[in-house]
């Protein structure tokens, strides 16, 4: 208890700090281009026009809005980090206590650091946090139409409770879940890609002989888990067109 505590408030401190960013990511996934670009040149010196960057696009929002500003949608954000710690948490346990079927057909308990120990391990993992993301969804809808509501100024979504209602008044118990499907599939596909690539690379490629294998088997997994993001990112961009879509 005292460690999911623990995640929750860390969780918690985070989502705080990288608000500023997912609420610009989001303005522009949506196409809100307010700002005009501006000459700059590329990688290779060549003058270009550029699109404005992070920092102009946060002056642009505290301007209109203020440094309060910056901050819409926080609150569902967190509503669904601190109920998704804790649904992934309890899932993890249930597996853990129940066993997770063999998925390679072995009845023996998997070696760690095998291949079989990795899918049951991502099978587990992959229950978890699929289960969490269905639950938080209606949250996470609610989040991103409270950012895009900065483009036409409008307070239709203002609070939590009055975003819920909204939402059920409208849409009814669909509407909550616009756009979990890419949303799930881009998740499940990351995390299998993620935690089959580090594998491969931590059996094949990193030798147990080398210094600071430790060190280098967990910058693997950073590593592919920041090319799983990539691969899978259409399905993120997908997914939150869908729940904004159509929302008035």
């Amino acid at each position: 208890m005292a460690d999911t505590c623990g995640q929750v408030l860390l969780g918690a401190g985070l989502t705080v700090l990288s608000h500023p960013l997912m609420y610009i990511k989001v303005l522009i996934q949506v196409g809100h281009e307010p700002l005009s670009p501006s000459l700059g040149r590329n990688v290779f010196g060549r003058q270009v026009h550029q699109l404005p960057g992070l920092f102009a696009y946060a002056k642009h929002i505290m301007k209109i809005d203020g440094k309060a500003g910056l901050f819409k949608g926080l609150a569902p954000r967190l509503c669904a980090g601190t109920i998704g710690t804790l649904v992934h948490s309890k899932v993890v346990q249930k597996c853990q206590e129940q066993g997770t079927p063999q998925v390679l057909g072995s009845q023996q308990k998997a070696v760690e650091g095998s291949l079989q120990h990795v899918v049951n391990e991502t099978t587990k993992e992959m229950i978890a946090r699929s289960c969490a993301t269905v639950v938080t969804h209606p949250f996470h809808v609610i989040t991103l139409r409270c950012m895009v509501q900065f483009i036409g100024r409008e307070t239709k979504y203002s609070g939590v409770l009055d975003s819920i209602i909204t939402v059920y008044r409208e849409e009814g118990i669909l509407g909550f879940f616009a756009g979990l499907l890419p949303r799930l599939l881009g998740d499940v596909l990351a995390l299998w890609i993620c935690n089959l690539l580090a594998h491969l690379i931590n059996t094949y490629a990193i030798d147990d002989s080398m210094s600071h294998t430790g060190e280098l088997k967990n910058c693997s997994q950073a590593v592919t888990g920041f090319f799983a993001s990539m691969l899978t990112y259409p399905f993120v961009l997908v997914s939150n067109l869908m729940a904004v879509n159509n929302c008035g």
